[in-house]
């Protein structure tokens, strides 16, 4: 399973030969197996002289090795360097291929950062179910049961004096008891957000029990909140993930456009903030980049310092920070990618829209 270990690695890998990277979405919706491997050999054909051998390890992969599960895979293949992974993704990837001197992890930030480390949670007046999914597969589920809540009829009890059990003290010890159950219920899910290393919390309640559950949590649960959304409690964890995913996407559109908002602003009063591709390499070169956002599918070929990284879309004949060689690359992005990750920087995948367009594809937010 890809984890952020993983994800350095490949951005660790140094190959004196080029790395065949390839996204291929296999979801039913977009065709039978056949269609994903027409559209696979058609998306490589311009890499069978310059990769013969990548070419046909990943080929093979498909047609011999593959066991059709998941909606998209992953495929990171380059003979000298030993190197041939897979990964199997329940989440959709586009579908795209990459020849580069280094693996193509643009891909993969995103999906870490979009869809890594869920937490889901379903409460009731009684008890919770915890489920964790990472790139939306099931890694752990737990759930606990409070005390049963007994309703009192509408009528009955008593009023009468001297009697010590009315209608007004059975609804307050359910209000008591329901109270105890929902904190028994957050501490338990905020042990379990913390043993997993939850990024993004969700629940799944009826409306008035939502709100007093996402009361007691700790702040730190609630300052990752993104939704809340109506389910039985039985629910299959296939529907749980698929209602789960409909909020984040919307609150992951959201975010990006606030985001992107905070970005062009930024620039424009010359803060701690850069819009454009040019500018925003000179300050991943200068390691100043704490989120860079690019728009989906993005790319642009430029150069490179061999020495020292330097990124540039200008031609030059040598760096003007080391004076090392520079070399053509294909994609000067992908490169402003691995850099920002190995400096501890996040990466954001964003998709097209007026602010994206605005901004020119590319931009990031600075740490100072």
């Amino acid at each position: 399973m890809l984890s952020e270990q993983i994800l350095h690695e490949l951005i660790a890998l140094r190959s004196s030969t080029p790395v065949l990277s390839v996204y291929l979405d296999v979801s039913p919706q977009t065709g039978a197996a056949e269609t994903a491997r027409l559209r696979l050999r058609q998306m490589v054909k311009d890499y069978v002289a310059r990769a013969p051998a990548e070419v046909e390890q990943v080929l093979h992969y498909l047609d011999h090795e593959y066991d059709g599960s998941g909606r998209s895979l992953a495929i990171f293949s380059c003979m000298s360097a030993k190197l041939f992974r897979t990964f199997t993704f329940a989440v959709p990837i586009r579908s795209r291929a990459r020849l580069l001197d280094v693996p193509y992890v643009k891909p993969l930030a995103n999906l870490l950062e979009s869809f890594g480390h869920i937490g889901v949670v379903l409460v009731d007046q009684q008890g919770a179910r915890l489920f964790h999914f990472h790139l939306g597969e099931l890694v752990e589920q737990e759930g606990i049961v409070g005390e049963e809540v007994r309703q009192s009829k509408h009528g009955s009890g008593s009023s009468s004096p001297g009697r010590r059990s009315s209608a007004g003290d059975q609804a307050r010890a359910a209000d008591e008891l329901i109270d105890r159950n929902l904190r028994q219920a957050a501490s338990f899910a905020a042990q379990f957000f913390a043993q997993h290393e939850v990024r993004r919390v969700l629940v799944g309640a009826s409306e008035p029990v939502a709100h007093p559950f996402i009361e007691r949590l700790p702040k730190r649960w609630q300052s990752i909140l993104m939704g809340t959304f109506p389910i039985e409690m039985t629910a299959p964890h296939a529907l749980v993930f698929e209602r789960a995913l409909a909020i984040l996407q919307a609150a992951e559109q959201a975010r990006d456009e606030r985001l992107l908002m905070e970005v062009i602003d930024a620039s424009a009063k010359g803060g701690e903030g850069v819009i454009g591709l040019e500018a925003t390499l000179a300050d991943v070169h200068a390691g100043k980049v704490q989120t860079l956002f690019i728009r989906d599918g993005y790319r642009a070929p430029g150069h490179r310092c061999q020495n020292c990284g330097y990124l540039s879309l200008r031609a030059q004949a040598n760096c003007p920070f080391c004076g090392g060689e520079i070399e053509y690359i294909e994609d000067a992005v992908e490169f402003a990618v691995q850099s920002v990750i190995s400096n501890g920087g996040e990466v954001e995948v964003v998709s097209a829209n007026p602010l994206t367009e605005q901004m020119g594809n590319v931009g990031a937010l600075l740490r100072y």
